[in-house]
Order: C-alpha cells, then structure tokens, then sequence
C-alpha cells in the first residue's frame, strides 16, 4: 500500500502548505523580496509534494521537502524581511511545517522504495 501513489498524507500537506505560501501575499503584508521569496519556494513545495505523490517510491523528494522547508525558515533573516510579521511568521510556520511532513514521510517512502527495489 505504501508504494500507491496519491494517497500519502505528508506529501498533500506539502502540496497544501506550498500553494498556502505562494498565496500569502493575499492576506499578508510583503515587501518584494518577502512576495517572491513566499511565491518560489510555494511553488517549489508544492511542485515536490506533486512530485512524491505521483512517485511514492522518491525518497528524496521527501529530502526536498525538508530543504525546501528549512530554506524557508531561514528566509525571512537572508531576504531581510523580519520586519514584516505575517510575511515572517508565515515563512516560519511554513517552514517548520514542511520540515515536519518531509520528515513524517521519509520512513513510509523508504519502505515504498525498498519494496520497489525488491520487486525488480
């Protein structure tokens, strides 16, 4: 069952909590570099969910995840935008978040991938 593709919760959280970030300049204030740093690492989120849900079996997918999440945590002191609290916050608890998923799914994709590799 694990090796199914479009099932696995962590991975549509990322696709969530991606698309949530690459839309937060509707409802948060940004400074241009907070809206675009927000909108590429959504998308690219997003994108790497997409991509661990149609191949369950990539497990480093799931390592994008967690690089992705970290980079995003990090964000708003490299991209200077602290100032601006709910473009921050949302980089922050984002990123933490996309931590987390990658992290919850690496287990379940390295069993996917060893029996995809078993299978052979």
């Amino acid at each position: 069952m694990a090796s199914k593709g479009w099932i696995r919760w962590q991975d549509w959280a990322a696709v969530v909590i991606g698309v949530v970030a690459a839309l937060s300049f509707l409802w948060v204030a940004t400074s241009t570099d907070a809206f675009w740093t927000l909108v590429v690492f959504g998308v690219l989120l997003a994108a790497s969910g997409l991509w661990s849900l149609a191949m369950p079996a990539s497990v480093s997918s799931e390592y994008v995840h967690i690089g992705l999440g970290v980079l995003l945590f990090v964000s708003p002191w490299v991209m200077g935008f602290t100032d601006l609290t709910g473009a921050a916050w949302t980089a922050w608890v984002i990123g933490v978040l996309a931590v987390a998923a990658g992290a919850a799914a690496v287990p379940v994709a390295t069993t996917a991938h060893r029996g995809l590799a078993g299978s052979h």
